[in-house]
């Protein structure tokens, strides 16, 4: 089953984050409010992790057992090939010299279970060591509780959902939180286990979707789910990274994946759905492509902050495109091809 019209949200999320992480002097910044939902835009990476649980359900719902082997080669042929190119990239263009461990956690995907090693290197590739968790876990969540139908699976996802969002609301606003760019930081923010709630919220929005996926025109509501997150972000004084947020993403993703209104017809047209194919690569290179132009032009060249912005998503969006056809799709293919006893 293949929802074509969910695949542009994730560009949307991945172009927020982008935008999130440039300099904060440029336009965006300056219009009320708006600024507000790019200073909180890291809360994309939560939409994420819960589409990936949802994705995981569509993909796999129809199959009374998920094999072990082919299945961890599929995730790894989808992530991992680009996840190493981000950080290819960042080796031409930091100045410092990389330290063996840090290298050894990045490849590894093990940067996140590390207060204070997080965002080593190219540091968009956190949330891909938190999504190693999940496709680890996933074979065996469906294998034994999914296909057999186990109802004990939502009591559980719901009390860790709760649980995780009432510590990381608590912890944010006790005297164990340093602030950022510390080492408590790190543990509320990125630390997988945080996050395994977002996933398996994902998973049973993915089985309510298979038992209710009749298609009708959801626009009307789509429009005021997005309203009202936009509303959060700019009002709602609470940790919304670890989850808390998917109160809202989940409707939207089981509207979104329902609706057969004007929004579909729009967000299903190939331009947008190509940009969702290649919202991964926009990822999880932003940051090595940020510093790429910094090198090239920026250095030598003086811009009004505003052109920088423009040259930099123009240069970034192609540069993923370009990631995209003769990097990530072509691997994907090759290492699908591999059979594994």
């Amino acid at each position: 089953m293949k929802i074509t019209q969910i695949t542009f949200t994730r560009f949307v999320a991945a172009l927020a984050i982008v935008i999130s992480h440039f300099n904060k002097d440029v336009f965006l910044y300056k219009i009320p409010y708006l600024s507000e939902v790019f200073l909180r835009a890291n809360v994309g990476v939560s939409y994420f992790f819960i589409l990936s649980g949802f994705i995981m359900i569509v993909a796999y719902h129809k199959k009374e057992k998920i094999g072990y082997g082919d299945y961890y080669r599929n995730r790894f042929a989808r992530i991992y090939p680009l996840y190493v190119v981000g950080l290819l990239l960042l080796w031409f263009t930091r100045e410092e010299k990389f330290m063996f461990t840090d290298i050894l956690l990045y490849l590894f995907g093990l940067q996140s279970w590390i207060p204070g090693k997080a965002m080593v290197l190219n540091f968009p590739g956190w949330s891909i060591s938190v999504e190693f968790l999940f496709y680890l876990v996933f074979p065996f969540l469906y294998n034994y509780l999914y296909s057999k139908k186990n109802k004990s699976i939502w009591v559980i996802t719901i009390l860790i959902w709760i649980v995780t969002q009432v510590f990381s609301n608590l912890y944010m606003n006790s005297g164990f939180y340093k602030g950022p760019h510390t080492e408590s930081h790190d543990f509320i923010t990125y630390f997988p286990l945080f996050h395994i709630n977002e996933f398996l919220i994902g998973n049973l929005a993915g089985l309510f979707f298979i038992k209710n996926h009749q298609q009708k025109d959801f626009d009307f509501s789509i429009s005021l789910v997005f309203i009202a997150i936009l509303l959060c972000l700019i009002f709602v004084p609470l940790f919304f990274h670890n989850g808390l947020m998917g109160i809202l993403f989940i409707p939207l993703i089981i509207l979104i994946s329902r609706n057969n209104g004007l929004l579909t017809k729009i967000f299903a047209l190939k331009p947008l759905e190509y940009l969702g194919e290649i919202s991964y690569a926009i990822y999880i290179t932003h940051i090595p492509v940020l510093y790429i132009l910094r090198q090239l032009v920026w250095k030598k060249y003086i811009f009004d902050i505003n052109i920088m912005f423009g040259i930099y998503m123009v240069f970034l969006l192609l540069c993923s495109a370009l990631f995209y056809q003769i990097i990530e799709s072509p691997a994907r293919e090759f290492l699908r091809k591999i059979k594994l006893k």
